[in-house]
């Protein structure tokens, strides 16, 4: 009826030099045949960030760096002694069998980010001795960071003969601290539903009929204050601002005070399959991809003012056969 699961992990980071033990531990309790309860927590640490910046409204794309080794030396009036990335993660939930079909599974998690490493969105000066006045946090490519996640995930699957039904919640909050600010990054959303539903059809139930129903509220984003012409003073104290043409530059609101639209979308399918032998198989499938034409945003122009939204209704038809 209980279980448990310790461990130990000791990992060594050639690119840093750095090795990082991290104890963990798992637990599990069978109250009876219909309650389970379950636990665990440990040590994480990685040395990978992300390449992402936070002037998108949308990114795109997502890239990842190597952990860097010129890290600040302090962080918060402390000492910067490690350059890995590290959190403490606890998680704990309740099983629960309400009949033979319907089975519900709560939650409840935390992470305590101890350090985190960002690139540093306010530097201006480059790290040499011309600029060697000037503060490290407008100098330093990279920057230390903490941080805080924490949430709810409340799911239920239902699976009864030709029918089954998985629906899961998801409150979520994450924040990050900087050394200056509390916000909350790019990733950070407060709800998420996920709804899947599926029925078997005729006699030989070889035709299966499925749904996915997705919603989720909008990301943080830095909202645009306005517009200015940029002078870079190439000339130094002979520049005149007065003759000299400058670049189109953006005024930034407060970091990712902004929130994106809500997202949601519906997608359906059907899916039909032929025993052709003991040992191939034809399938049909056809479907519809965002079947309400529901405009979800995909990419916003701040210069242009313009935004791109993601696909429409969308209509497919595949065969395959396997053997």
């Amino acid at each position: 009826k209980f279980l448990i699961e310790p461990g130990f992990r000791l990992q060594w980071y050639a690119s840093l030099s750095n090795t990082s033990p991290e104890p963990r531990l798992a637990v599990k309790y069978n109250v009876n045949d219909f309650i389970r309860i379950k636990a665990a927590g440990g040590l994480y640490s990685q040395n990978l960030i992300s390449a992402t910046s936070d002037r998108d409204v949308v990114n795109l794309f997502y890239g990842f760096l190597s952990g860097p080794d010129n890290l600040p030396e302090e962080f918060d009036g402390k000492k910067v002694e490690d350059k890995l990335q590290k959190a403490w993660h606890a998680i704990a939930g309740i099983e629960l069998d309400l009949s033979r079909n319907v089975t519900v599974n709560i939650e409840a998690y935390y992470k305590k980010f101890t350090q985190l490493t960002n690139i540093n969105r306010n530097k201006i000066f480059d790290d040499t001795e011309t600029f060697a006045d000037q503060p490290d946090e407008l100098k330093n490519d990279f920057i230390v960071e903490t941080g805080d996640a924490k949430g709810l995930d409340l799911s239920l699957k239902f699976e009864k003969d030709r029918y089954y039904f998985w629906g899961v919640y998801s409150l979520g909050y994450v924040s990050r601290f900087d050394g200056k600010v509390t916000y909350n990054p790019h990733f950070d959303r407060r709800h998420t539903v996920n709804l899947v539903a599926s029925v078997y059809l005729g006699p030989a139930r070889n035709w299966e009929l499925s749904s996915r129903w997705n919603f989720g509220t909008g990301f943080p984003f830095t909202q645009s204050q306005g517009y200015f012409e940029k002078i870079n003073f190439e000339n130094g104290i002979y520049s005149n601002p007065a003759i000299e043409n400058g670049n189109l530059a953006i005024l930034y609101s407060d970091l990712n005070k902004g929130r994106l639209p809500v997202y949601h979308r519906l997608d359906i399918n059907l899916k039909h399959k032929w025993e052709l032998g003991q040992y191939s198989q034809l399938e049909l499938n056809v479907g519809a991809t965002n079947i309400y034409d529901r405009d979800n945003i995909f990419y916003f122009d701040r210069i242009a003012f313009e935004r791109v939204n993601q696909l429409p209704i969308m209509y497919n038809i595949g065969l395959t056969f396997s053997f």
